[in-house]
C-alpha cells in the first residue's frame, strides 16, 4: 500500500516500517503499536478515550480447532498506553451469537455481563461497553477515536451532510445513541446500506475507521482525519473570526497568572463545599480564544456533546463575572461577590439531577463545577486529585475545539440534557466509580 506521508499536515504520522516488521506475524502486537501510536496524537482522541481492535484466528484451548478471537481495548484503559494486560479477548461467533437473546434497548445493561460468556482469554480484562461496536462489524483491524476534528462535524447540525458531501459518500453516518449492544447492530446495518465505505461517523460521538491490516487501518485513520481537519481549517480561513470575534482582550501573561494565583484558593473553596477538590490553572491560547469571545454566554450552557468530553467537566461550566482586571485583594468582598454564582450553578445542577433522573438512578453527585472560565484571565479545574484536574481541562479543550469547528462550518449543537444524563448517570458508569480505590487520608488536601 503506498502512502504520501507528506499528506498529513494536521496529524503525527509516526509510523516505523522497521519497528512494525519486528512485529510481523503477531497482530495482536501490531494492534498495541497501532494504538500506541494513535494514542500519542491528541489530536487523534483525548486521554483515556476511543478504543481499538483487531480480530485473528486463534486455537480454542477446549476444542484444538481455530476460532476468531477479537482483542479489543479492555473497560477503563488508555490506547496511548496500552499493553496486551489491558486487551479483552473474546470468541467472535458467541459475542454475534448474543444477538438472538438481546430484548431490546431497554435491557442493554444486562449485556455487558453476557460479554463474559464470550471470554476466550480468561486472563483478560474485562470488555468495554463498546465490545459490540467492533464485534459487529467484519473488519481485522477497527480504530474507534475520539479526533476533535471529527467531532466538530459530527456535533454540527448538519453533521450528516457535510459528512457526505466532504467524503463524497465513502463515511457512513450513524444518528447519536448510547453506546451498547444496538449501537453496534447499527453500525451493522449502516455497513450492510453502505457496502464499500471507509468507515462511519457516530453523531456527536466520534468516528469509526478499519483496515484488513493494521497499517491499512492507521493509514485510513489518518487520511480520514486528516480531511476533517483541512476542512475546518479552510472554514476559519473563509470565515475569518471564531466564536463571534473577541468581545474583550486577555490580561498580559504575567497578570494572568497573578489573577489565577490570587483567585485560586477562593475558587477551590466553594468547590470543596461537599469534597476537597484540588484546582489545576490553565491559560491556554485556545481556552482564551473562547472565553474572551462574544459567543461565550450563548455556547457555554449549552454543554458538551461527546460523551467522554462531559463525563470528566459535568454538563456545562461557570463563567465567572468578574472584570479581568478585578482587584482580587479583599476576599471576604470577593467571596460575598462569587457566592451567588456558585449558589445559582448548584441549583441549575440540582434542577438537571431532579428533572432527569429514574426510580433506580444514584444518587446526585458533588453539584459544585468543575470547569471555571474567567474571560481575559483562563480556565480553573477542580477534582479529587491533580491528575484529575489537568485531564478534566484538557478534555473541556477538546469540547471547544469541538465547538469552534462546528460554529465554523454550521452550528454546534449539544446532547439534549436527558442523553446526557443517561450516560452520566448510567448504573454502568456507577459500578465503575464505585470499583475505584477509595481515597487516602490526605487526598484533595494541601500544603
Amino acid at each position: 500500500m503506498s502512502v504520501n506521508t507528506t499528506q498529513f499536515k494536521h496529524v503525527s504520522y509516526l509510523w516505523d516500517d522497521t519497528r512494525a516488521a519486528e512485529l510481523a506475524g503477531d497482530e495482536v502486537a501490531l494492534l498495541i503499536y497501532r494504538s500506541n501510536l494513535l494514542g500519542a496524537d491528541l489530536r487523534l482522541t483525548n486521554y483515556g478515550g476511543g478504543n481499538t481492535s483487531c480480530k485473528v484466528m486463534d486455537k480454542d484451548p477446549l476444542t484444538g480447532k481455530e476460532v476468531e478471537v477479537m482483542w479489543i481495548k479492555g473497560s477503563g484503559g488508555d490506547i496511548g498506553t496500552l499493553k496486551k494486560s489491558g486487551l479483552a479477548a473474546l470468541y467472535v461467533d458467541r459475542l454475534r451469537s448474543l444477538k438472538n437473546v438481546y430484548r431490546g434497548i431497554g435491557f442493554e445493561d444486562e449485556m455487558v455481563e453476557l460479554f463474559n460468556h464470550s471470554i476466550f482469554d480468561l486472563n483478560s480484562k474485562a470488555p468495554s461497553i463498546d465490545t459490540p461496536l467492533h464485534g459487529f462489524l467484519p473488519f481485522k483491524h477497527i480504530d474507534h477515536l475520539h479526533p476533535d476534528a471529527a467531532i466538530a462535524i459530527a456535533a454540527a447540525k448538519d453533521g450528516k451532510k457535510i459528512t457526505e458531501e466532504l467524503f463524497e459518500g465513502t463515511i457512513g453516518w450513524v444518528d447519536w445513541q448510547r453506546p451498547g449492544f444496538d449501537l453496534g447492530l447499527q453500525l451493522k446495518e449502516c455497513l450492510d446500506n453502505n457496502p464499500g465505505i471507509r468507515g462511519i461517523m457516530l453523531g456527536s460521538h466520534g468516528l469509526f475507521t478499519w483496515g484488513d491490516t493494521a497499517y491499512e487501518s492507521y493509514i485510513n485513520t489518518l487520511e480520514v482525519i486528516e480531511k476533517c481537519a483541512e476542512f475546518l481549517e479552510q472554514s476559519y480561513t473563509k470565515n475569518g473570526s471564531v466564536f463571534g470575534g473577541p468581545k474583550i482582550e486577555s490580561l498580559p501573561a504575567d497578570d494572568r497568572k497573578k489573577q489565577a494565583v490570587a483567585l485560586a484558593p477562593i475558587l477551590r473553596g466553594f468547590c470543596s463545599s461537599k469534597t476537597q477538590m484540588i484546582g489545576h490553572y490553565t491559560d491556554d491560547a485556545r481556552v482564551l480564544e473562547y472565553t474572551n469571545s462574544k459567543d461565550l454566554d450563548r455556547l457555554a450552557p449549552m454543554g458538551t456533546s461527546c460523551p467522554d468530553h462531559f463525563l470528566r467537566t459535568k454538563i456545562s461550566p461557570l463563567v465567572l463575572t468578574l472584570a479581568s482586571g478585578e482587584d482580587l485583594s479583599d476576599i471576604a468582598a470577593i467571596k460575598e461577590k462569587l457566592t451567588p454564582a456558585f449558589e445559582e450553578y448548584r441549583k441549575m445542577y440540582e434542577g438537571y439531577y431532579n428533572t432527569c433522573k429514574h426510580p433506580n438512578s444514584p444518587g446526585i453527585r458533588d453539584a459544585n463545577p468543575v470547569v471555571i472560565l474567567y474571560p481575559g484571565v483562563g480556565m480553573f479545574t477542580f477534582a479529587k486529585d491533580k491528575q484529575t484536574a489537568r485531564v478534566a481541562a484538557e478534555f473541556y479543550i477538546n469540547a471547544i475545539n469541538v465547538m469552534k469547528g462546528a460554529e465554523a462550518i454550521s452550528e454546534y449543537t449539544s446532547l439534549p440534557r436527558q442523553e446526557a444524563f443517561d450516560i452520566e448517570y448510567w448504573l454502568l458508569e456507577e459500578a465503575k466509580l464505585q470499583r475505584m480505590p477509595k481515597p487516602k487520608a490526605l487526598s484533595g488536601r494541601i500544603a
